[in-house]
């Protein structure tokens, strides 16, 4: 098994929340993984993404060229990443922003909107939208399991922050649910 995934978006939005999360499930779950994040100097509003890698076998390299799936919190980052996904890849991209639909240039790659924004809006604070987009993921691709995701992320929030993880857990339970 092999799974690599790239998140997208500004900085701010917790994209390398949302793959340091993955990399943590994978550890939890036993498996060989890599986080690679990179952000411009800008930070907060600034471009960010991340790579990781989650394998039951070794892996030769953090950086990947063509990942299995893209997460996508912004059009910028959709249009940057998405002719990079593997035929045959996944693309989950955040569709509360866009006026209409982006166009598909590529059919060999399943694109599956998830209007992120206003769930986590609805479910209390729009700084959940990342964990909104997890859950589609997860319920898609399966990279781990969600009980992993739920117990990496005890261990990702400071201790300070664990009030949230109700409200953590209800985003990644309805991004699941918005994509079964």
């Amino acid at each position: 098994m092999l799974h690599e995934i790239v998140s997208a978006g500004f900085g701010g939005q917790g994209v390398l929340l949302l793959g340091q999360t993955l990399a943590y499930a994978g550890m939890l779950e036993g498996m060989e993984v890599s986080w690679y994040p990179s952000y411009g100097p800008e930070m907060r509003g600034g471009t960010a993404n991340c790579t990781t890698v989650i394998s039951s076998g070794l892996i030769g390299s953090p950086v990947v060229s063509n990942p299995s799936a893209l997460v996508a919190m912004n059009r910028p980052s959709l249009e940057k990443f998405l002719g990079t996904v593997k035929p045959g890849g996944v693309v989950i991209y955040d569709q509360t922003l866009y006026k209409s639909e982006p166009v598909a240039l590529r059919p060999e790659v399943t694109m599956i909107g998830v209007e992120a924004q206003k769930i986590a809006n609805e479910l209390g604070s729009t700084k959940v939208a990342n964990i909104v987009l997890l859950g589609a993921l997860i319920e898609i691709v399966q990279p781990v399991s969600v009980t992993a995701v739920q117990e990496a992320l005890k261990m990702i929030l400071p201790v300070r922050r664990h009030n949230l993880l109700p409200l953590n857990y209800a985003a990644l339970q309805k991004g699941a649910e918005v994509v079964a």
